[in-house]
């Protein structure tokens, strides 16, 4: 890269987390005043940045637009598919990506386990908002009003006896898991799978899909499980961050 262009590049980021004269970005990128001065008026002409009253330089209306076309173009399996590879790997369990389409959740990309005890579900395939951890990953993001629009009245489907069925069982269920980060499906799908996920958060913070673990109880116990959660968590904060979302930015937390 031409140190031309590479100082460019550096003017834009650092434009991105306040304006800025001439002056400071000089000092911050150890160049003389004279170039920054040159590569602004360039950026300014092509309306990248864009020079306020008070003499500092801010980013300009064509570098919004370009955020935005590149923020809208993203897709949430493409993003994540070499994150959830990574975690599969890693901890040899089946990992599923999964985002919500209207009142269930559906599997966009899966992982499969390397254990020969496999649990068995189909990308394309919806699942309940209630009853997964993927969907209460969601729900738990969601005010409470646009959460029992989704579910309707209770009692909710029952799958397993572990299943969550009133309103203030789940309520309390998604209380822990918004306060924690994380949730638990206790076999509440199926009887003898369990699984821990983590939401899923787009560049405006907004959660819609969620990562998960999933075991069998034979194959993995609940500490075992309990000991993904942390680099779960991870992943689904860099699929975050492949789609534009930034705690600093959004406000809204890791959870």
């Amino acid at each position: 890269m031409s140190s031309s262009v590479e100082r460019a590049l550096r003017i834009l980021v650092e434009l991105a987390s306040g304006p800025a004269t001439i002056s400071d970005l000089g000092r911050r990128l150890d160049v003389h005043r004279t170039t920054s001065l040159r590569l602004l008026r360039t950026l300014e002409e092509e309306r990248f940045v864009r020079r306020m009253e008070d003499g500092r330089y801010r980013i300009g209306p064509r570098m919004t637009s370009l955020a935005q076309v590149a923020l809208e173009g993203l897709d949430v399996r493409a993003a994540a598919a070499g994150h959830l590879r990574e975690l599969g790997t890693a901890c040899g369990h089946t990992v599923h990506l999964a985002a919500r389409e209207g009142r269930a959740m559906v599997y966009l990309d899966k992982v499969e386990s390397s254990h020969a005890v496999r649990m068995y579900s189909r990308i394309g395939a919806p699942a309940p908002l209630h009853a997964t951890g993927v969907g209460k990953a969601v729900l738990a993001a969601m005010p409470q009003d646009e959460r029992d629009g989704l579910l309707g009245e209770p009692p909710y489907d029952r799958c397993t006896p572990n299943t969550r069925t009133t309103r203030e069982e789940l309520a309390a269920d998604l209380a822990e898991v918004a306060d924690r980060g994380w949730a638990l499906d206790d076999f509440e799908h199926e009887e003898f799978i369990h699984c821990v996920a983590a939401p899923i958060r787009d560049a405006a913070g907004t959660v819609t899909a969620a990562v998960s673990v999933s075991a069998p109880n034979m194959v993995l116990d609940r500490p075992q499980l309990l000991d993904l959660v942390r680099p779960l968590q991870r992943t689904a904060a860099a699929i975050s961050e492949e789609l534009g979302w930034s705690p600093d930015v959004s406000g809204s937390g890791a959870h």
